[in-house]
């Protein structure tokens, strides 16, 4: 039994599973799909490498690691090419990115875990180095005479010229560190924490910003500091809206951090994922976002190692089976996912569509029974 289940049941919360079961979609329709899938993200490269346009090392360093966690080996000469670009991208303060990009934060974590995916035989070490320190020093600290009490503290924004953090970037951050090697006790992780602990909808010893009480759900949304920020919306009293991904993205980034379901955090989120289940949209967001909330949505709830999940009507749902089935659905005829409904942050391009499905489906792989 695993860690993170046996805690559970230790705690007696309320989350069922069942760990004698296995779990996840049909082995052989999940390969079909991701083979035409990967098809079309060869059919799509640019001549230079890169995916969408010239610049775009973010979707690029995607679709890379959408590729080679898909079992595209680093010999394809799709994934060579692309990790190539990657290389020519970095830069010598370590930013992974165009020198052009207002986005160089999320672009280079994205970039470092692509080279991380691909770093079999140390041959990345050097650029993912760098990229780590660059990531670091973007987080708002003592550093930047931010204090822990500042309602900034911990997080990391878009990228090192100014403006404030948000929990989406804060989470790439993190990913990017952990696929560096940094641990759970890791400072900047632990500061991030801090951060990710304030965006969440709880009253605390952890929260203590205004926006705390207002909702108090146990979900997550967008940003607390500068006055706050939620694409879900405000409510009356002026809470900041959870909505799904940001939930999902707390929620792995608290057990990132060596948070347990014994943590108030941890057991507000679960309850909040548990009353909010679902694969048909992105709970408080509808359409927009819906494929970076599927690989946030199979991310965590792989990370939490769990197999079902029971929703508010005490329905239990093999997660992994559900996601990999809906997105068999609607995957294009050509093999792409594209987001029709909304445009919403870049998911009318079937390249980063695509990439975020099979990143999705890569944490929907069938899993064994339990000893």
């Amino acid at each position: 039994m695993n860690w993170f289940l046996r805690l559970m049941i230790i705690g007696c919360l309320c989350w069922n599973v069942s760990p004698l079961s296995a779990a996840g979609p049909d082995a052989a329709e999940l390969k079909a799909s991701r083979d035409k899938a990967i098809n079309f993200l060869k059919n799509s490269q640019n001549e230079d490498g890169t995916w969408t346009f010239s610049e775009a090392a973010g979707i690029s360093a995607l679709v890379t690691s959408a590729l080679i966690e898909s079992g595209v080996p680093l010999s394809d000469p799709t994934v060579d090419k692309a990790l190539k670009k990657l290389v020519s991208f970095c830069q010598e303060d370590g930013r992974i990115c165009s020198a052009r990009s207002q986005h160089s934060g999320y672009e280079t974590a994205v970039a470092l875990m692509a080279l991380q995916d691909a770093n079999q035989s140390g041959k990345y070490t050097p650029q993912i180095k760098k990229a780590e320190q660059f990531l670091r020093s973007l987080q708002f600290d003592e550093s930047k005479d931010v204090k822990p009490s500042d309602l900034e503290y911990g997080g990391a924004g878009y990228g090192p010229d100014g403006g404030r953090p948000d929990l989406s970037n804060t989470v790439f951050m993190i990913e990017a560190l952990k696929a560096a090697g940094a641990k759970a006790d890791d400072p900047d992780i632990q500061k991030a924490l801090t951060f990710v602990s304030r965006c969440q909808n709880l009253e605390s010893e952890f929260n203590t910003s205004p926006a705390a009480a207002k909702v108090n759900d146990g979900g997550f949304y967008y940003n607390v500091s500068a006055g706050g920020a939620s694409p879900s919306g405000k409510n009356q009293d002026g809470g900041l809206r959870s909505y799904g991904s940001m939930t999902y993205a707390g929620l792995k980034s608290m057990i990132y951090a060596g948070l347990t379901p014994k943590d108030p955090r941890v057991k507000a989120a679960l309850d909040w994922i548990q009353k909010n289940y679902t694969v048909e949209n992105n709970p408080g967001m509808g359409d927009n976002g819906l494929y970076y909330y599927y690989q946030l949505f199979a991310k965590a709830l792989d990370t939490a190692e769990l197999k079902q999940v029971k929703d508010s009507t005490g329905q239990e749902h093999d997660w992994r089976k559900e996601l990999a089935s809906h997105l068999l659905k609607i995957q294009q005829e050509n093999g792409s996912w594209v987001n029709s409904k909304s445009n919403r942050w870049f998911e009318g391009d079937p390249n980063l569509v695509t990439a975020y499905s099979l990143l999705a489906l890569k944490n929907c792989e069938p899993t064994p029974a339990a000893d």
